[in-house]
């Protein structure tokens, strides 16, 4: 009997990636996306293809308005997004895209998902390499999270752990990348950019393009994406 595995995709490479893998290694993904009113709207389309590509048993979008609380440049179009950071400083400071408490809330969502659905495994896509320094990343996060899932839930207390996956934790984008191009991932289908245009098409300068450019650069594979500049 396959497992049963909420996949938190969010339409990025890096979920994209782990939704693969799990359907590559039998789980039954049951994937959930989260319409936060971001900025980058487009992300949760390519999150509709992906999962259909993947053949999940259920694709959920979970409607939250983080926007009613601001404070990210993701949330709040008053707040620029950073642009042209040099590589070695992304990850030394916070930027204005991080999203107060994001993977707190959407682990939370999908730790109810999970719950209903009987799941045994979340899926985040989370790595502590080529990151941009948020602080809901981190190893430590996960660790943490994890004490919680055992003690909030009715799974935990009856001794039935839900355990958080994180795959891609120690690996590189260029890791990510070479094992999504052998898992057959489309990236073309994929959206990461934080400042996309109305046609779709991602800038080439935040932190989250750059991020991707240079892991499809090192990694040797064609980067499909479709930039403006």
């Amino acid at each position: 009997m396959s497992i049963k595995a909420v996949v938190l995709l969010s339409g990025g490479l890096d979920s994209s990636t782990l939704c693969s893998l799990a359907t590559s290694q039998g789980r039954e993904v049951y994937a959930i996306s989260y319409d936060y009113r971001q900025r980058n709207r487009a992300e949760l389309n390519a999150a509709r293809k992906i999962a259909a590509a993947a053949n999940v048993a259920e694709h959920v979008v979970f409607p939250i308005d983080l926007s009613v609380f601001g404070g990210s440049s993701l949330t709040d179009p008053k707040i620029a997004v950073e642009k042209d950071v040099p590589l070695e400083k992304i990850g030394t400071t916070i930027p204005s895209s991080y999203v107060p408490a994001r993977n707190t809330i959407f682990l939370s969502l999908a730790l109810g998902y999970a719950e209903t659905r009987g799941a045994g495994e979340i899926w985040i896509g989370v790595n502590r390499y080529d990151y941009s320094g948020y602080p809901d990343c981190r190893p430590e996060y996960i660790e943490a999270y994890q004490r919680l899932v055992n003690l909030a839930t009715k799974t935990g207390v009856e001794g039935n752990e839900i355990k958080v996956v994180t795959p891609l934790l120690n690996m590189t984008k260029a890791e990510i990348i070479r094992l999504g191009t052998t898992l057959g991932v489309d990236y073309s289908l994929t959206r990461t950019c934080y400042d996309l245009d109305d046609e779709g098409r991602a800038c080439g300068r935040c932190e989250s393009c750059l991020l991707r450019k240079n892991g499809f650069k090192e990694a040797g594979v064609p980067d499909p994406t479709l930039y403006r500049d």
